[in-house]
């Protein structure tokens, strides 16, 4: 009775609510209702049934019931006027599309990973995804770079000047000690 107050509504999404049960009049406030999303929300219990009752009113256009683990299809399950259905969790292989539900076998409906012999279609995909970002970053570090050249020039300048003292330093001492005659003579006794 929850959806009583919104006879207008014609989309609604309840996917990742594990729903423990449906009540057979869930959606009899919602005659204009086109699209039910219930995507992994019923994963408490096998609901196939008690679904089948709430929806047998509804002139539904799409229902999506990806990731729910379905074990049956049940025709009531399917209301009247449905155009598309929705079971798979990504995209359905291209075998399926446009297939009559009624003609579907189970041994039709499972998912392997892979879309009509092109496997890793995903990982290629984040993979591109990963690369654009890295991508990103690098033109952010380059324009702070750019941005900041006078200051970064500034900072060189800065730090080849410290060497350079540094190095004086050391070409100072090696000039002072290099002459061996020079060499300090230690006293020793008796001499």
């Amino acid at each position: 009775m929850a959806l009583q107050g919104l006879p207008a509504l014609r989309t609604l999404d309840l996917s990742h609510n594990p729903l423990q049960s449906v009540a057979a009049g869930a959606f009899a406030g919602v005659p204009l209702l086109r699209t039910l999303q219930l995507n992994q929300a019923l994963l408490a219990a096998p609901l196939e049934d008690q679904l089948a009752l709430a929806l047998r009113n509804l002139s539904l256009r799409r229902l999506e019931l990806a990731g729910n683990a379905l074990r049956a299809l049940p025709t009531a399950l399917l209301p009247t006027g449905l155009e598309e259905l929705d079971l798979l969790c990504c995209s359905g292989p291209l075998a399926l599309r446009r297939a009559i539900l009624l003609r579907l076998r189970p041994e039709g409906l499972v998912c392997t990973g892979e879309e009509d012999g092109e496997p890793g279609q995903l990982e290629t995909a984040s993979y591109v995804f990963f690369g654009i970002v890295l991508a990103l970053i690098g033109i952010v570090f380059l324009m702070v770079l750019y941005l900041n050249r006078r200051g970064i020039k500034r900072w060189l300048h800065n730090l080849r000047e410290a060497c350079r003292d540094q190095m004086e330093g050391y070409h100072y001492r090696y000039e002072q000690d290099a002459d061996p005659r020079r060499a300090s003579t230690i006293d020793t006794p008796g001499l």
